[in-house]
């Protein structure tokens, strides 16, 4: 495996998931890694529901760090371990995340969408009233509004996110209908020096074809001149730590990449597929 960095990982400091953070150590180092980096959730103004109390997408960052680096340390001999964070972007909470992203000195930072109009589109309340085609165009211009006016972090998360849960499976996302829209969102992270992810988890937890972005997304990032690519599995579990990054670099190599970009201290490096 060409592919030794898993840039998205999650662990008991985020709200959905109960795996500690030395088991995915454990498991990143079994699996012949020489880089992780954890990134869990922060989502301010995530909408209360029986499910989700109030607070629970936000992130005591001094507890995380506190732990990551007593781990970094116990484990320096065997696999980095990148300090990140995956926020969630908002209008409702641009300020709120300035703040937070300045807050510590993160190796790196995903700016993700998981909620349009204060709906994650993992709930089936988001397509209610609207065709599949109403529910993706949305979810794009509430993206291309919020990475204009909030641009600090360094890559995109799983830029085509909502197809995991839209109606009638991974088959209904037709990338090319809404290709004005995702050019748009290239230009602007070409523009502020920002990169995406490829995202393995469709691939590995749901069964999907195609990771998120797809592989003909990939390749139009490319082709308008991206270069900052990362790759991460999104593993809440220790056994989906680097899941399917053979599928990542399938995809990478057809594509034209040469390298993967590895952050530290917010500044991308790069390593030889």
């Amino acid at each position: 495996m060409a592919i030794l960095a898993d840039q998205h990982i999650h662990t008991n400091h985020s709200f959905d998931s109960k795996t500690p953070m030395e088991a995915q150590v454990l498991s990143a180092i079994e699996k012949g890694l020489n880089h992780i980096c954890f990134t869990d959730h922060n989502d301010f103004d995530y909408p209360v529901s029986e499910d989700y109390p109030e607070g629970a997408w936000e992130l005591n960052t001094d507890s995380y760090l506190y732990e990551l680096l007593s781990l970094r340390e116990k484990y320096k001999d065997k696999i980095q371990i990148g300090f990140g964070i995956e926020i969630g972007l908002q209008e409702s909470c641009f300020r709120k995340n300035a703040i937070l992203a300045r807050s510590h000195e993160y190796d790196f930072i995903i700016g993700s969408i998981h909620l349009v109009n204060n709906i994650d589109t993992y709930d089936p309340k988001f397509y209610e009233g609207k065709t599949i085609d109403e529910a993706i165009k949305e979810y794009y211009q509430t993206m291309i509004k919020n990475i204009k006016q909030f641009n600090n972090f360094d890559v995109l998360g799983h830029l085509d996110y909502i197809n995991r849960k839209l109606p009638g499976g991974e088959g209904a996302y037709d990338f090319s209908k809404y290709i004005d829209y995702t050019d748009e969102v290239f230009d602007i992270l070409l523009e502020n020096e920002k990169g995406i992810e490829i995202n393995t988890s469709a691939v590995k937890k749901y069964g999907f074809k195609n990771p998120n972005p797809c592989i003909d997304l990939v390749k139009r990032y490319k082709e308008k001149g991206g270069e900052i690519i990362t790759v991460g599995s999104d593993a809440h579990v220790p056994e989906n730590i680097a899941g399917r990054f053979d599928v990542a670099e399938e995809i990478l190599k057809a594509c034209g990449f040469k390298y993967i970009s590895v952050f530290k201290d917010r500044v991308a490096t790069y390593e030889k597929l």
